[in-house]
């Protein structure tokens, strides 16, 4: 008996003390892991800001701590905004980060807090007072919304410009400034862009648009070292600029941020690259007159780019070939070797000045339409009259490339009347430029494929790139028609007879 209540006692006593145990841990089984009672703060990196383009990627950093939920467990979530001082956020400058939970930092970066500012309405180079503000929201009602704020002052910059243009008679386009010749920005480094090309005995500047007016900013030479740059602000200060002495090759390399500019001359390793980026027709015998500062511009070949390719209709009169810069009389220039030349293939000569003024001659028995290829390295020129002739067995001669039946040109104009479909009557047609291989030459094909007769829009494709489109009769279409084509209206008419 008395071993029984012994056991029974060491039972009780096992129990009570696992209870007390239990009891005496009870804080620690329960989560308090969303039972926030901190005050809610807040801090900022630095309340002085100077904000500067070359520091463009540094940060200006807040932080907050998790205010309370007052031990609900619910969650807290957070905005922030940007205003004023003076404001109260009812139109903040910026709502950084609106209703986020479990986030208790944030940065931004000089450049884009510059940005924000200046898109509302702040001006550059002016300090401004403003307020940061963190406001919790507490996802349980019974928990009221706090708020803490931080103080800064910042002051703003002006970006520099994300374009530049070289312009002035050094240039390759001249002072024409609507033409005038842009830089390419660098990839890897903000505010620095690159010129590299020809440059001409002259002067040079930047501009920061191709806008006609000169009140526009510049980039112009500092008066006491050559190699830095003024910010020439609406054209005002001092318009002092470079000076090329010796045409060559030039490497220009500008750093806005750093307001310095290196100039280098360059040979290029490149055999293929051509001496000028751009050519020009001048003359009374071409459609560009003896206009020099807008001239009608050849177009470089993609395939072969030290060719250009001029395809236009000629007036009795004279012409020759600019090479830049525009309005210069005394600039580069493509010209024969005799004054008063033959459209010849032939050698050409390069140079620049007004000394030797050679110029090509179109008289009224070699008026017409030309196709010019200028070969910028081997200073050739082929010149070519532009045909037109139909293929296809719609047309009279067939799928007879090496005997296609003609258009006739006249007073500007090709034409055709004849018949269409005489010995195909659904059959089809394209027009070509050109007698041979069908791959040598440029076609001018109907817009779509199958195309109506009577739908007289068109294309034009070069040798077999396509689309290789052409118009189509239908039944009982067959018949005699005209078709005019005006390629400098690029208007084409086709109708029955």
């Amino acid at each position: 008996m008395n071993a029984l209540i012994k056991v029974r006692a060491q039972r009780v006593a096992i129990v009570s003390a696992i209870l007390i145990m239990l009891f005496s841990c009870n804080d620690e089984l329960v989560d308090n892991s969303f039972d926030y009672r901190d005050t809610l703060k807040m801090a900022i990196s630095n309340n002085e800001i100077v904000l500067d383009e070359l520091l463009f990627n540094n940060t200006v950093d807040l932080s907050w701590s998790t205010g309370t939920n007052e031990n609900t467990g619910a969650a807290i979530k957070y905005t922030l905004q940007l205003d004023l001082a003076s404001g109260d956020f009812t139109q903040p400058i910026a709502t950084f980060l609106s209703e986020i939970q479990n986030k208790y930092t944030f940065s931004t970066s000089y450049g884009n807090l510059n940005q924000m500012l200046l898109d509302h309405g702040m001006i550059p180079d002016e300090s401004y007072d403003l307020t940061a503000r963190i406001v919790a929201n507490v996802t349980h009602e019974s928990v009221t919304t706090q708020v803490a704020t931080t103080n800064l002052t910042v002051t703003t910059f002006k970006p520099v410009s994300p374009n530049l243009y070289i312009v002035g008679d050094a240039s390759p386009n001249g002072w024409n400034i609507g033409s005038a010749t842009q830089l390419v920005a660098s990839t890897e480094r903000r505010g620095v862009f690159v010129y590299e090309g020809p440059l001409n005995p002259g002067d040079y500047k930047f501009a920061v648009s191709q806008d006609g007016c000169w009140c526009q900013d510049f980039y112009t030479k500092d008066g006491t070292d050559g190699t830095k740059i003024i910010y020439n602000e609406g054209g005002s200060g001092d318009d002092l600029q470079w000076n090329i002495e010796t045409k060559d090759n030039y490497r220009l390399t500008v750093d806005l941020l750093n307001k310095t500019i290196k100039e280098e001359t360059y040979t290029s390793v490149n055999p293929d690259e051509p001496p000028f980026p751009m050519l020009w027709i001048v003359g009374d015998a071409s459609e560009s007159g003896w206009n020099i500062d807008s001239p009608v511009a050849f177009v470089q070949n993609e395939n072969n780019l030290i060719e250009f390719i001029y395809e236009g209709t000629f007036s009795p009169g004279n012409f020759k070939i600019l090479a830049g810069p525009l309005g210069d009389w005394c600039g580069e220039w493509y010209r024969p070797t005799t004054d008063n030349q033959e459209l010849i293939n032939d050698t050409i000569e390069q140079n620049a000045g007004c000394d030797t003024d050679n110029k090509w001659l179109i008289t009224e028995a070699t008026k017409g339409r030309y196709k010019i290829i200028l070969n910028t390295i081997e200073n050739s020129i082929t010149f070519k009259k532009v045909s037109l002739y139909i293929i296809g067995d719609g047309g009279p001669n067939g799928w007879n490339i090496n005997n296609p039946s003609p258009l006739v040109y006249e007073n500007g104009e090709y034409v055709f009347i004849g018949e269409l479909g005489a010995d195909n009557a659904t059959g089809e047609f394209k027009i070509s430029k050109f007698i041979g291989n069908w791959c040598d030459g440029d076609w001018i094909n109907s817009s779509v494929p199958n195309q109506s007769i009577f739908n007289s829009s068109f294309i034009n494709t070069v040798g077999c790139d396509g689309p290789d489109n052409k118009w189509k009769l239908q039944v009982g279409q067959a018949g005699t028609y005209e078709i005019r084509i005006n390629l400098d209206s690029n208007i084409m008419t086709i109708t029955s007879q």
